[in-house]
Parts: C-alpha cells; sequence; structure tokens
C-alpha cells in the first residue's frame, strides 16, 4: 500500500509525503497525482520518509519524475541504494 499526502509547504513547491511501498498498482497512483501537482506550475518535492520499498515501474517513475527537477528527499539508506543501484537519481539529497 502506499499512502499519498500534500503536505503544506511554505514556498511555492508542492510537497507530496509517500508512505508505503511504491510498486504495482501504486505506481500509476504516485504518477497521477504528480502528474497533477506538475501541472501547477510550481516545483514539486517528494518526501519520502515513509517509502520502505520501491520496484522496478517505480524506479522508472522516479528516474522520469527527476527529468522533471522533482526533488527527492528523506530516503532511507536501503531506498538510496535501490535508487542509486537503478540509475534513477542523478542526486540525492
Amino acid at each position: 500500500m502506499l499512502n499519498i499526502g500534500l503536505v503544506a509547504s511554505p514556498d511555492q513547491a508542492v510537497s507530496l509525503r509517500l508512505d508505503g511501498q511504491i510498486r504495482d498498482p501504486w505506481v500509476e497512483e504516485l504518477r497521477r497525482s504528480c502528474t497533477q501537482a506538475l501541472a501547477t506550475g510550481h516545483g514539486l518535492i517528494l518526501d519520502m520518509t515513509g517509502v520502505s520499498f520501491i520496484d522496478r515501474c517505480g524506479v522508472a517513475l522516479l528516474r522520469c519524475l527527476s527529468d522533471h527537477n522533482v526533488i527527492v528527499l528523506h530516503c532511507s539508506p536501503f531506498v538510496v541504494e535501490q535508487l542509486k543501484g537503478e540509475g534513477a537519481l542523478r542526486a540525492i539529497p
């Protein structure tokens, strides 16, 4: 399961807090949420504090989102290794 919550942000960026696993069938739901957020014309921040696992489809989505300058924050060490191993993100803060 993946919970996607909108977090109030002090700047203009839209911030989504993710809790659970980014894997089918929730990858498509995350894609829709991110598409809606990016359509506002503001930046997008993904708070990955609660994410415990990402499957290949999820990694592919995050790779695509990184091309749109989406900021990914607060990844667990395990998730960081998943993303680095798949080359999904250029830099993980």
